[in-house]
């Protein structure tokens, strides 16, 4: 009996990509249900959330955010574990990859399986796959929450990881004086959540 494809190894066509300026030196790029991507300007450093598929496409990214900000990368924060959402980590040069302690873990037990999976289900996001390095791995992990000072009058950034979700672990990102939250994939809007191994309650 054939299997039939997912519906988005069909979807090639282009999406319309919007940068916005969320609060002074808060940024997200969205792009009609792809990974949504963010960054956060620090004193004298950028906090960045999420990498997308590949070194390629990340550095897409890159190049817009640096119409506005020329601070390099110190910390890059992996939401979760799925290939889209990681693997064009080494275009951001960052000096720390952070991700949940089960996040390291997931990578360790099928990062290559849900990179095969994830390229099968979603070409258009692998631009020029053959630039990814290898699977990302974090260089600083936690448990339940992670704060990051931002320096000058900025406040901090709030690492959080409420519980399992669309994966086991999911971290959100929280700016508390901007009341802005990074949610990661456990909001989508305008969009079903993918929820292949995700913990509905």
């Amino acid at each position: 009996m054939a299997t039939k494809p997912f519906a988005s190894s069909a979807d090639l066509a282009e999406k319309h990509r919007a940068l916005e300026i969320l609060a002074d030196g808060v940024y997200a790029l969205t792009a009609e249900g792809d990974p949504n991507i963010g960054a956060i300007e620090g004193a004298d450093f950028l906090v960045c959330f999420e990498a997308l598929a590949t070194p390629v496409a990340a550095q897409e990214w890159l190049d817009i955010l640096r119409q506005h900000t020329g601070k390099p990368v110190r910390y890059l924060v992996l939401s979760h574990y799925h290939a889209v959402r990681v693997l064009g980590a080494s275009a951001f040069d960052a000096d720390v990859i952070i991700a949940h302690d089960n996040t390291r873990s997931l990578i360790a037990e099928r990062g290559q399986q849900d990179w095969d999976s994830e390229y099968g289900r979603m070409p258009r996001l692998f631009k020029e796959p053959d630039s990814i390095p290898g699977l990302t791995w974090p260089t600083l992990t936690f448990n339940d929450q992670l704060t990051i000072p931002l320096g000058g009058d900025r406040g901090d950034l709030n690492l959080r990881h409420l519980g399992r979700g669309h994966t086991e672990g999911d971290i959100v990102a929280w700016l508390p004086e901007q009341r802005i939250l990074y949610a990661g994939d456990l909001v989508e809007s305008q969009a079903a959540l993918y929820t292949g191994d995700a913990f509905h309650r």
